[in-house]
């Protein structure tokens, strides 16, 4: 795959890429163009933010703000003040559209096509995209052809095969089929939809309770949905460990143009320096994944 993206975005690395001659070549320029329409910088003041509406969360004796929990680093909470804000201003505000030209060899369209596909139906952008954050829609005009709404079959393995590599490369699947959730509801706005998500990530974490509430610098198995966890790091693994979360929220607008929470398993094995215990990291998962089968606020995405 880092071959044929390096044929068609160009490299300076490949070391076995050839000339229509034979000859070895270096390094080549990248036969995709892009264009954007225009470049908008971010007008939304950090003193603006409307904080979104708060979530239960079992550990803690008061209200969380949901932007704060699924956006902390971009948002934050300034010292003495009680409601979230912005670290800087938004680079692009809800609502904002951009069109962008591609060009790329045909035989290179179809590749490109199922690509764009993808990034409509999971992709998001920016700090914090995996929560949701950055979550867009692409819409073709002109003589684009649509964009497939059903997931690529080539894009979806087992899950418990996705984890025999440590880079997530597909979406997850069982017997059931891909482990793709949607909110059974519409949200009211984006908002509505992002606390959504928050109080389900709480709810799916604090599944996994921790011995007696305290922090023991042992592996749990909230540990291997992602690290650090507030106030229960791992000794072993030390203070600047990151493990991302391997399941995704995206916020997107269904058939009628209504906006759901979407949630996607994209399975992989954590780095060797977290030693993963593959038996503990299944099983986590495969409670996971009962939980979200079980919550009747949300629906399987048939694939």
């Amino acid at each position: 795959m880092r071959e044929a993206e390096g044929r068609l975005f160009g490299h300076a690395w490949l070391e076995n890429d050839r000339s229509r001659k034979g000859d070895k070549v270096a390094a080549r320029r990248s036969q995709v163009r892009l264009r954007l329409s225009a470049w908008t910088q971010g007008k939304l003041a950090a003193g603006r933010w409307e904080a979104l509406p708060t979530v239960r969360h079992p550990e803690v004796t008061q209200a969380v703000p949901a932007d704060l929990y699924l956006g902390y680093g971009p948002v934050v909470l300034p010292r003495r003040q009680r409601a979230p804000t912005l670290k800087a201003g938004a680079a692009i505000q809800a609502g904002e559209e951009a069109g962008f030209s591609l060009a790329a060899p045909d035989d290179a369209a179809p590749t490109l096509l199922r690509a764009l596909s993808l990034m409509n139906c999971f992709g998001t952008l920016g700090g914090r995209s995996r929560n949701g954050w950055g979550s867009f829609v692409l819409t073709p005009e002109g003589q684009t052809p649509a964009l497939a709404g059903e997931l690529d079959p080539d894009c979806v393995r087992p899950w418990s095969k996705a984890l025999e590599l440590d880079w997530p490369h597909a979406i997850g699947s069982d017997a059931r089929g891909p482990l793709v959730w949607q909110f059974t509801e519409a949200a009211s706005d984006w908002k509505a939809a992002m606390r959504a998500l928050a109080q389900l990530k709480i709810d799916l974490r604090t599944q996994f309770h921790f011995p007696e509430g305290r922090p023991d610098g042992e592996v749990r198995e909230r540990h291997w949905l992602s690290y650090p966890v507030t106030n229960h790091s791992v000794r072993d693994w030390g203070g600047n460990a990151r493990l991302p979360n391997a399941l995704r929220f995206k916020v997107r607008a269904d058939a009628e143009g209504k906006l759901r929470g979407l949630v996607f398993h994209v399975p992989c094995k954590p780095p060797p320096a977290f030693r993963p215990d593959d038996n503990a990291i299944r099983q986590v998962w495969k409670r996971v994944h009962e939980h979200l089968d079980r919550d009747s606020t949300l629906q399987r995405i048939p694939g």
